[in-house]
Order: C-alpha cells, then structure tokens, then sequence
C-alpha cells in the first residue's frame, strides 16, 4: 500500500480525519488519484487508511485507524452500522438520510432514502469509482426498488469529476409523494433540489410552526415549501412563501392543494422582495418570518461577502416585523460559524435599532450526525427570535 508521512502538528493527530496538501511532508509508492493509501506520522507509526487524491486541495480523507481496502463487505458493514445507528436514534424509515459522508466514516458518500428508493451521491473521487460497489452493497442491505445518482452537486468539480445523474439498479421512479411531519410532499429524484428534499431541516418545521398560530408568516427562500405549510397547518393567519425558482413555487402550490392548505406563493428574488416591502411606509405586515437561504458561501475567501449577504437580509426582515414578532432563521454553510453567524444577527439589530429576546437554537436532523473532532460535520446553525421591546 502506497501512502503519505504527514508533518508535525497536522490536524489529523488531533482527531481530525482530513489532510490538507500542505501537511504532506512525504509522498511514497506513487499512489494513483483514487486509491487507498496509509498515513503514517513522521515516526512511520501508521495513523489509518484514507483515500488519495492530489487534485483536490483535501489530498486525504482518513475513513479507517486500521488498513482496510474498500470492497463490497467494507460497504456492507459501514452502510449497516449507520443504519443501525438511525434506528436506535428514532429517525424516519420513510424519508431520512442513511449516510452522511465522514459522519459514518464513508467520505464524500451520501445515501437518502425516500421510501423503496434511494438517493446516492459520491462527492470524492475514490467513491465514485466505487459506486457500482457502492450500489452492490445497498442492495444487499437495504432491498431497494431503485437507487438514483444524484452527482451533479458542484462540490464535484474540486475532485475533478464531472456531473452525472442516473440510476444505478432498478427503474427511474416517476415524482411521486412521501409525507413529513404529517405533511404530504411531491419529491423528484431525478430533478428536484438536492437529493429530492431538504432532510437535514425535517424537526425545525414543527419547531417553528408551533409558534405560527394566528400569525402572519413570511417563508423566505421557501424551496419546497415545507415552513411555509408546516406554519398554515398550525393555524396561521397567513402565509406567503417566496422562492425565486418558478418550478419550485408550482411545486408549492400543487403541494398546499395536496394538503388542503392555504398558501400565497410569489415567485420572485428575496432580496428584492423584502426591498419593495419595506419601501411600504410604515409597513411591518408580518408576525413571523423565516429566513432559510441557500448557502452564500462554498470558501473561506469568501467569508466576508457571504456575511454581508446575510446581513442584507437580515436587516431587511427586522424592519419587517411587528411589535412582538418572531424571526426564525437558518445558515446552512460550514465557512460561517455559529459565533460568526450570531454576531452578524447582533450587528444587524444594532443598526435597525431592534432588540432580540433568543427563544431556541436549531442544528441539523440526528440523521445528519456531527463528529466533535469533525467541525466540518456541524453545518447547519439556526436561532429563534421574539422582538422586544423597544429601549
């Protein structure tokens, strides 16, 4: 087995499963993009086994403390402990995330099921050439009617692979409907965002709907509309949800006619949105509103411009709301720390002149488990706001 001596102070000796190339103090046996290596410290005591790839800046990615090739009977352990791990932890068996990449020690491999079907992405180079490994040893576990590939994630391009959507076993299901706290949504898992749904948010609708009752709702980039829907059934006074993609709101609607719900859906950018209505003198139409964008940032270098975006919004939404008012809002980007994210929020009251009371803290569904060492592995952060009063 090729493999690679790491430098001292590397952030792999301190639990961490990356290596970055410029950890690297050596590099033997020529090892090939994709293949399993061994890492070893500068004392050639071996660290584990990891997969290699020298394009991408992550040159690393420790999945074993052993040496441990990647066959089928690998795939078929690792894919039951997480499953088993699910379980014990209560997740849905209808709609869940059954494995998150380095969360169940498989980097850059992603698993969704969506009842009989599954959803696979592979993010690292090494898994994709594994994939049909992969596939062998979900059928083997799981028994699924079909398992789609969903690889056109731009995260792909670093590993220098190129988008693909397709299936691995079965048939290709046409959309079809799985429900969710209750509530009944059209997936696509050959089109829809994502891997068909946003699992990784399925306890925070209630959360937030349960304050929803008699209020007047604003879902910013409401996707497929879950908060939005979760808030009507809760008994809200209103609700508009607002999404820039015209598929996305057609999917809205078809779903809040599914539910027997009423929504108010617009079609249009949330910056934009949130300007004109706060051009309305003295307008503050909404008692709740939720703030849930896509990541503004997929780099460190652009931390800064990400933030700025957030505060925009942010800004916007506090002059937006009435005396008593609710703002739930969300950051799905690893780059931005809670602590960064908090005190972009605490920045934004100071120049709208408003004051936050902090009513609950939000992070990702158990199905997306965080491994302390793993930072990375913590990517969703969010908080729950009531207006008060003004000093």
């Amino acid at each position: 087995m090729a493999g690679i001596i790491i430098k001292p102070r590397s952030r792999i000796l301190h639990g961490h499963d990356w290596v970055y190339s410029s950890e690297v103090m050596k590099v033997w046996g020529n090892p090939e993009p994709g293949s399993i290596i061994a890492v070893k410290d500068g004392k050639d005591r071996l660290l584990g086994s990891a997969i290699y790839n020298p394009k991408s800046q992550i040159i690393a990615r420790r999945f074993s403390r052993q040496r441990q090739e990647l066959d089928v009977d690998f795939f078929q352990r690792r894919i039951a402990q997480a499953v088993k791990y699910r379980e014990r932890r209560g997740v849905s068996a209808t709609a869940a995330r059954l494995v998150w990449s380095e969360s169940d020690a498989l980097p850059g491999l992603i698993v969704d099921r969506y009842g009989d079907h599954l959803v696979v992405q592979t993010l690292t180079l090494a898994m994709d050439m594994r994939r049909d490994l992969i596939a062998a040893a979900l059928v083997e576990v799981l028994k699924p009617k079909c398992i789609v590939e969903r690889n056109d994630a731009p995260v792909r391009i670093a590993e220098g692979m190129e988008p693909r959507v397709g299936v691995l076993h079965g048939e290709a299901p046409a959309p079809f409907t799985i429900t969710i706290g209750g509530l009944e949504f059209e997936v696509d898992l050959m089109r829809g965002q994502k891997t068909g749904f946003y699992l990784d948010q399925v306890g925070s609708y209630a959360a937030v709907a349960m304050h929803a009752a008699g209020r007047r709702v604003l879902d910013c980039f409401a996707n497929q509309g879950a908060f939005a829907l979760a808030c009507a059934r809760a008994g809200a006074a209103s609700v508009t949800a607002v999404e820039i993609s015209e598929d996305a709101c057609e999917n809205i609607r078809r779903n809040a006619t599914r539910n027997s719900l009423t929504v108010d859906v617009r079609a249009d950018n949330v910056f934009d949105f949130l300007k004109a209505a706060e051009s309305v003198s003295g307008s503050a139409p909404y008692d709740l509103i939720i703030l849930d964008p896509p990541s503004f940032t997929r780099s460190k270098g652009k931390l800064e411009d990400a933030l700025r975006g957030y505060k925009d919004i942010h800004l916007r939404a506090l002059k937006l709301l009435a005396p008593d008012g609710m703002l739930a809002t969300f950051c799905c980007s690893h780059h931005v720390s809670r602590e960064h994210f908090l005190g972009m929020i605490n920045d934004a009251t100071v120049d709208t002149k408003r004051t936050l009371r902090q009513i609950a803290t939000f992070t990702q569904a158990q199905d997306h488990p965080v491994i302390s060492t793993l930072p990375e592995t913590e990517y969703l952060k969010g908080f729950l706001f009531e207006l008060a009063p003004g000093r």
